[in-house]
């Protein structure tokens, strides 16, 4: 694939090839270090554990000792310029610790999000993949959910949501996850399969930010005790605007990318305010 046709429609790709932190606040990204919603309360969002290990990937730890003193999370945000098109990455999401016993509800995402201006928030919008390695939400299962979005209240919680569960484990193995957003509904795809169709009030009302984060899930935790370590890995996303195209079509745009030496490339409308990780 030419470099031209790789690059005729706006997009945004990033293939995670950046020297450093630094590089990837230049290139866009924010390095999410304020407080609040979602994970641990009183827990720290901590930026300098998100980490560029090397060969295009993008490592996002997470760790806690049962306290909210001693557990850090992270988040890499961008601003909101996503809304019509496709949505795809390659991630290869962690089952066990990198040390520490096992057992934590780690909350491992990637998604498009709106920020919340207040409960029911009629425009709020979000497509949202999580990966539940040691299960929460209610349910003890290893399971990947797909969530569209049509509204929620944070406290006391209630959510207006659809969402799809593939219950498997996907821990240690690259997987690439795929979301076709139109104005009629969204398509979830786990590599080629795909999973759902949300339509209805859960369509998206407005452009949204792209993010990466690693969490725990509140009131689902070990007690207290040794730190456990957990890593979420990033290999490439990629974002086509206003085209529905198939994951391997995604794919292939990526290849063509990477065979021009295209590392990152952002030709989407600017968003219409800074970017912020802050739910």
């Amino acid at each position: 694939m030419s470099a031209t046709l790789a690059l005729a429609a706006a997009l945004f790709f990033d293939d995670f090839n950046q020297a450093d932190l630094a590089a990837l606040r230049t290139g866009g990204w924010t390095l999410r270090s304020s407080a609040g919603h979602p994970g641990i309360p009183g827990a720290r969002w901590d930026p300098a554990r998100i980490e560029l290990p090397g060969q295009g990937v993008l490592r996002l730890h997470a760790a806690t000792d049962g306290t909210p003193a001693g557990s850090f999370q992270t988040q890499i945000c961008r601003p909101q310029q996503f809304l019509w098109g496709s949505t795809s990455a390659r991630v290869r999401f962690s089952d066990t610790p990198l040390s520490g016993p096992d057992g934590d509800a780690a909350v491992q995402a990637f998604f498009q999000v709106s920020p919340l201006r207040f409960d029911y928030d009629p425009l709020f919008s979000e497509l949202d993949w999580e990966y539940l390695p040691n299960g929460g939400w209610g349910a003890p299962d290893t399971r990947l959910y797909g969530v569209a979005w049509q509204t929620v209240r944070l406290e006391p919680w209630e959510s207006h949501n659809l969402s799809v569960e593939d219950k498997q484990s996907f821990g240690g193995r690259w997987v690439q996850l795929t979301v076709q957003a139109t104005p009629q509904g969204s398509r979830w795809f786990v590599d080629e399969r795909e999973i759902a169709f949300h339509a209805g009030r859960t369509v998206p009302r407005q452009a949204m930010g792209l993010a990466f984060s690693h969490w725990f899930s509140p009131g689902n935790l070990l007690p207290a005790g040794p730190t456990r370590q957990y890593a979420f890995d990033v290999d490439w996303v990629v974002h086509v605007a206003g085209e529905p195209l198939s994951p391997q079509q995604l794919r292939e745009r990526v290849l063509g990318l990477r065979a021009q030496g295209v590392a990152a490339h952002d030709s989407l409308p600017p968003a219409p305010q800074p970017p912020t990780c802050d739910f």
